[in-house]
């Protein structure tokens, strides 16, 4: 199991596991991430590093039993504006961190979650606290972290105080370069599964699934292709796999004569959609099945678990990967992410024709373009400076430390211009400087499947500033979603301000900036207000549970 908080949390994680119903993975989901994107520029980031597997054989976690830590191979100090010096070829850095001291994850950014629970608010209902995941609020957003010049990633940490005693927030930030889209890129062969059981008649549901396929068309290359196939209680081919090019007006012709019936089997729909993915597998191309459905299974295998033995087996021998899009006042948002997971894919959530557009028209299109495969994050905290630390979410995503660089566990696949950000609550020890925290990613390239890293630190003068004050306005809207998330889900999180205060912080920064989605953000924490009162969840140290957005918003 992946280890994310020190001995003396153990229990109380244990138990929180529990409520949320989390699963030990072995193997985990790849992202597009920031799907309903967000951000501002941040100051004092650590610098990124990177290097070959070969550079660093010789300090793998895995030769030293998992408990080496992922840091830069030189020694360091800390600069005044917390970022963290490379020192000087076999310096000694710190002592490696004992094993309580390392957090290891499969990169994620699915949105689904984020996007229900604000469908779910504005309908005056509170989300079930088993479909709240944090890490899915958090990367809704996309902070304007700064981009590589190359195929790999960026790695910035930031921080700040949350007032109470001890504790602070630790961002860790990770960002490939965007797509050119009127660059060459590798074509896509996209497997649309579509749900048209009777339960996707409600308005919404199957006319929006319409609408986004039609915008689709006419975004995708003329060398990209597309296969189409529907399920009630049966599932049907109605497209094999066809070149665009050749065929736009055949293909609006199939989607507009899409209409409901009867029971939802999606174990049919998934099953055929892999027929005809495999059948039309493009060698070169991103082979993906994009499931468009409510989740709301009645028929045939309604568990996840026969259906993810095929999902799973054709991504290993295919590399075809699971995209699932939700829809629905009701939804089925632990089966689908289950599928997704497997299928490692992603999922997010639309309820109305701005949200279709932007996930179908500005972004799916551009996010083909692959940058990372296998992509994984371990963080090492230094139990000189650091008491103990709370990854926020991510429970569905952890890795076991010393699987950090077994290049043969799974982690997760990144396409061009993502963003992925974990969020951790740190306390650090009483008058005590030094460096606090390195994170490292490790990825196979696209192409070679040749593994690198890349690493960046922050060290105790980073941490500083108050999380609230001015001028940290990309921080504080991370810091507001992940204190959102929590409220929903029970509340613990370390210097909770309450809902109130966070839909003012919201409306703030929406002011400022003008976004419409940080506006949305602060009306969904309203909403929750209403519901649970201002205070929300419980703040403290106990332990963590763990659009058309705008044209021209700047957190788009």
């Amino acid at each position: 199991m992946g280890r994310t908080v020190n001995r003396a949390d153990r229990a109380d994680r244990a138990d929180r596991a529990d409520r949320v119903g989390r699963r030990r993975r072995g193997r985990f989901p790849a992202t597009i991430a920031g799907l309903l994107a967000a951000g501002l520029a941040v100051a004092g980031c650590g610098a990124g590093e990177e290097r070959s597997t070969s550079d660093r054989s010789d300090r793998s976690g895995r030769e030293s039993g998992g408990t080496a830590p992922a840091v830069p191979d030189g020694g360091g100090t800390a600069r005044p504006d917390g970022a963290y010096e490379e020192g000087k070829e076999g310096e000694v850095r710190s002592p490696a961190p004992a094993p309580d001291y390392l957090s290891t994850f499969a990169l994620d950014v699915d949105t689904a979650s984020y996007g229900y629970a604000r469908r779910t608010l504005a309908e005056g209902r509170l989300p079930a606290p088993g479909t709240v995941r944090p890490e899915e609020f958090v990367n809704s957003f996309r902070p304007d972290y700064p981009r590589p010049v190359d195929n790999g990633f960026s790695v910035t940490l930031d921080g700040a105080r949350t007032g109470q005693d001890g504790w602070s927030l630790v961002r860790v930030g990770l960002a490939t370069r965007g797509a050119d889209r009127g660059a060459e890129r590798p074509p896509a062969a996209l497997t649309f599964v579509v749900d048209v059981s009777g339960s996707m008649a409600e308005p919404g549901r199957l006319d929006l699934v319409k609408e986004s396929l039609g915008l689709l068309a006419d975004q995708l290359r003329d060398d990209d292709s597309i296969a189409l196939v529907t399920f009630s209680d049966e599932a049907e081919t109605r497209l094999p796999m066809t070149r665009v090019g050749e065929a736009r007006g055949r293909i609006r012709e199939v989607v507009d004569s899409l209409a409901t019936s009867a029971s939802t089997n999606v174990e049919a729909g998934v099953r055929t959609g892999y027929d005809v993915a495999v059948e039309g597998h493009r060698k070169g191309a991103t082979n993906r099945v994009v499931l468009l459905s409510d989740a709301l299974a009645n028929t045939g295998a309604t568990e996840a678990g026969t259906i993810l033995e095929r999902i799973e087996e054709e991504r290993r021998r295919y590399g075809i990967t699971l995209f699932g899009v939700g829809v629905g006042s009701e939804y089925g948002d632990e089966f689908m992410e289950q599928l997704a997971d497997k299928g490692d894919g992603q999922t997010t959530y639309v309820s109305n024709s701005a949200q279709a557009r932007k996930v179908f028209v500005d972004q799916l299109p551009s996010h083909v373009e692959l940058r990372a495969r296998d992509a994984k994050a371990q963080v090492a905290f230094d139990r000189r400076t650091v008491e103990k630390f709370r990854l926020i979410g991510y429970e569905n995503r952890e890795v076991a430390d010393e699987d950090f660089r077994d290049d043969r566990v799974d982690g997760g696949e990144v396409g061009a211009g993502h963003t992925v950000t974990a969020l951790y609550a740190v306390r650090t020890r009483p008058g005590v400087t030094g460096p606090v925290a390195t994170a490292t990613v490790r990825w196979l390239d696209p192409a070679t499947r040749a593994p690198r890293e890349r690493s960046g630190s922050v060290a105790t003068g980073g941490l500083t500033g108050d999380i609230w004050g001015g001028g940290h306005d990309s921080l504080q809207l991370t810091a507001i979603t992940a204190y959102f998330a929590d409220a929903l889900r029970g509340g613990g999180l370390p210097g909770a301000p309450g809902l109130r205060a966070l839909a003012e912080r919201a409306e703030a920064i929406s002011g400022r900036s003008g976004s419409a989605v940080v506006r949305e953000l602060a009306e969904a924490v309203r909403q929750a207000e209403g519901l649970m009162g201002p205070g929300g969840g419980a703040s403290g140290e106990g332990p963590s549970r763990e659009g058309e957005l705008g044209s021209g918003d700047p957190y788009s």
